[in-house]
């Protein structure tokens, strides 16, 4: 199924870069696959992440390859394979991508550039400039603004063959987190539940999209909560993780409980995961996201006041500010081969930025919802102490109710997350299909 749509994919790459070369007046673009990280004042390096421009085309792995765009020409891949005895040089085989591309085999960086035989005004998107500069290419077109921007904007529509691998990685994602549910009601640790999450999926650490959000009660109102405690027998669990498939990622969040939690709280999840749906169902082309999370601040404040939480309800509550304390993020974000996609805040294809509601200060998304975007949907309700301070002694302290606030404190958040490809009509929810396979 991917491999059958991947050479539309590139066929479109093709498309959008000659349109995108042509408007920022270049004749050709050096991609290069990135170049490793290693730690300050260290001899180790950081897990490699490709850039992702590279990985739009090609899913090949490791650091230093090139790859020439040419709007008239059979793309040229050129890869770097060194001969090495400290690391794993697996022979590239015959991959479902190869044939799009002309391949050419090199064992170092500098036999790479030569092979490339630019001519014409080429620009070069990568994060060794000095490469580029040593081969030619004029400082002004590297990395250069006015294309880059034009490639982010494409990279906000998935193709058939991105929206396959985000479906395989929902999969993947799905099957980590029932293992990870099983292990909590099992009364298994954070780190536990993390290991099995992991060996669900079938990866190591390096291999996830983000590190893990495992948090158990309390941990669940920390929004990017990275500890793997060993204490055991959780009420609560809030689990944010996902998987990759060709670098492609999902990015899925659930929130279960035991029955040692309190009914109240167990009420909120409930409540907060009917929302989430309800959201979804809002989702079509034409809707600016800025409006769909003001949708979800107002539900939530619906929520918040029948559960006995705060004291006022829908619009009023939110205009009054009482549900920004316990949901003070964006409701969602692009996804695709950056967990956090770009674009999220760009006006125009040619640029610009449209900066997110004063009201809302972190919404990563801002755009106009539009068919074949795919982003994460993703409402949630946390008792965080420090936001809630100011407010217990404030103007508004009559409009919360202290008393439930302070009995489920102690069981954290919750948040629901879900990764929606917008169609004509409406949207596909891909986790939900996945998580109920």
């Amino acid at each position: 199924m991917i491999a059958a749509h991947y050479p539309a994919h590139v066929a479109e790459r093709r498309r959008t870069y000659g349109l995108a070369l042509a408007a920022s007046k270049f004749d050709s673009v050096v991609i290069q696959s990135g170049t490793p990280f290693r730690y300050f004042v260290d001899d180790m390096d950081a897990p490699f992440h490709p850039t992702p421009h590279f990985a739009h085309w090609t899913p090949l792995a490791g650091p230093h390859h090139l790859l020439h765009v040419r709007p008239d020409k059979k793309p040229r891949l050129v890869r770097v394979a060194p001969e090495d005895y400290w690391y794993e040089q697996a022979p590239l085989g015959s991959p479902f991508w190869a044939t799009e591309f002309e391949v050419v085999n090199v064992t170092d960086t500098a036999a790479a550039w030569k092979a490339l035989e630019l001519k014409g005004r080429t620009a070069y998107i990568g994060d060794a400039p000095t490469h580029a500069t040593s081969a030619g290419i004029a400082q002004d077109a590297q990395n250069p603004a006015p294309l880059v921007v034009r490639l982010d904007w494409a990279r906000s529509t998935k193709s058939a063959y991105e929206v396959a691998c985000m479906e395989e990685a929902q999969v993947l994602g799905a099957r980590g987190h029932k293992a990870a549910r099983g292990a909590f009601v099992e009364g298994a640790s954070e780190l536990e539940i993390h290991q099995a999450y992991v060996q669900a999926v079938g990866c190591t650490d390096d291999d996830l999209p983000y590190p893990t959000i495992v948090a158990l009660d309390e941990k669940g109102a920390i929004l990017h909560y990275h500890a793997k405690r060993t204490k055991r027998h959780g009420r609560v669990l809030l689990a944010d993780c996902g998987a990759q498939v060709n670098r492609y990622a999902s990015d899925i969040t659930r929130t279960w409980t035991t029955p040692k939690a309190d009914a109240d709280f167990v009420a909120l999840v409930s409540a907060l995961d009917k929302i989430q749906l309800d959201l979804c169902a809002l989702v079509k082309p034409g809707l600016p996201y800025p409006t769909l999370h003001h949708a979800a601040h107002v539900k939530i404040a619906d929520m918040l006041h029948d559960k006995g939480v705060i004291k006022s309800r829908g619009e009023e509550a939110v205009q009054m500010g009482l549900t920004q304390p316990f949901f003070p993020h964006g409701l969602g974000h692009f996804l695709g081969l950056q967990v956090h996609d770009v674009s999220g805040h760009q006006s125009a294809p040619e640029g610009g930025t449209n900066t997110p509601p004063k009201q809302y200060p972190f919404l990563r998304t801002t755009r106009v919802i539009e068919e074949g975007q795919v982003f994460t949907i993703e409402p949630g309700v946390y008792f965080i102490e420090m936001l809630l301070r100011p407010h217990r002694n404030g103007k508004l302290k009559d409009s919360f109710v202290w008393s439930t606030i302070d009995r489920l404190a102690s069981h954290g958040g919750i948040r629901i997350e879900d990764n929606v490809l917008v169609t004509r009509e409406g949207h596909r929810n891909l986790t939900r299909a996945a998580l109920h396979h």
